[in-house]
């Protein structure tokens, strides 16, 4: 593989991570990577120290980062905190990510990862990135929207504050080998239960495969700016969620039930006009990110 960024020192937040991992695993292979997070679970430390990162556990919520160097290249935020309680929720997502950019503010560039979960909720309409912000996700995380919104709110205050150059990208779904939301909604085909859809159908989000987050990476960091730049994190392709729930039974010989309720997330689109600027076009066709992803997490229901 062509690595875009070689020789750099990269910060990244929460490099296990669902999102973060692939990305990490990229980056280490040409860089200096500090991964910095609680490394609860020993065995994915280790598996990180294999790929040459250096791992250095810190509390991102208490702000004490005496241990991690400051002089960075560029800092990757890529770590959530999804408790559902408000004050561990916006500590560790809003306030963390300002105290991390303070610690870090003579890097050359700063990405915090963010959602299109901030939006309100507008059916089929493609979202640009000033369209009004909402609770999205409160039927289901009820911090996380909000925890989101204000973590946004610090980081433009900091880059203006510490003149700190910056880009925000707002993910969609994120997915991949290494799982996402799809593989949950598989799990849940496998199990025989239904996956809730909202009723405000057709339900279409921008699923981006974890090859095009990698390959977005030097774009986002090369396009950091003080204000901070916003831009929507999807794929080129719209897509119903029903459509890849029922691709994913197809290939695993389920049937596909859902259930209609408004006790889930709906559809959540965007216009990726400033991404496409920014970032050139999304290459991963949904059909074949799907069956890559069943292949990887379930090798034996494909044969």
């Amino acid at each position: 593989m062509v690595h875009a960024i070689e020789g750099k020192r990269i910060l990244i937040t929460g490099p296990a991570g669902q999102v973060a991992l692939p990305i990490t695993r990229d980056l280490a292979a040409a860089n200096d990577v500090i991964g910095i997070a609680r490394f609860r679970d020993p065995a994915a430390r280790a598996g990180l120290e294999a790929l040459g990162v250096a791992c250095i556990p810190v509390d991102l919520a208490a702000g004490e980062f005496g241990d991690v160097p400051d002089d960075i290249d560029f800092v990757l935020n890529l770590a959530v905190v999804k408790s559902n309680r408000w004050e561990v929720d916006l500590r560790g997502n809003a306030e963390a990510a300002g105290l991390l950019m303070a610690h870090c503010r003579s890097a050359t560039a700063f990405l915090h990862c963010s959602s299109t979960g901030v939006y309100a909720h507008a059916g089929s309409h493609q979202l640009t990135e000033t369209d009004p912000l909402g609770d999205n996700h409160r039927v289901m995380l009820p911090t996380y929207s909000i925890a989101k919104i204000a973590a946004e709110a610090v980081v433009r205050t900091e880059a203006r504050q510490l003149g700190l150059p910056t880009t925000i990208a707002r993910l969609n779904v994120p997915y991949g080998d290494n799982g996402g939301w799809p593989l949950f909604q598989l799990e849940m085909l496998l199990a025989g239960l239904p996956v809730m859809v909202h009723p405000d159908r057709p339900n279409l989000f921008n699923p981006i495969h974890e090859i095009d987050i990698i390959a977005s990476i030097p774009g986002l960091l090369a396009a950091a700016s003080v204000p901070a730049t916003i831009v929507n994190w999807g794929g080129d392709q719209q897509v119903d969620l029903e459509d890849w729930v029922a691709e994913m039974a197809a290939l695993v010989g389920v049937e596909a039930t859902f259930d209609v309720t408004e006790a889930t997330i709906g559809g959540v689109t965007t216009d990726n006009t400033r991404r496409l600027e920014l970032l050139g076009p999304t290459t991963v066709d949904w059909h074949d990110g799907i069956r890559s992803m069943v292949a990887a997490q379930h090798p034996e229901l494909l044969g």
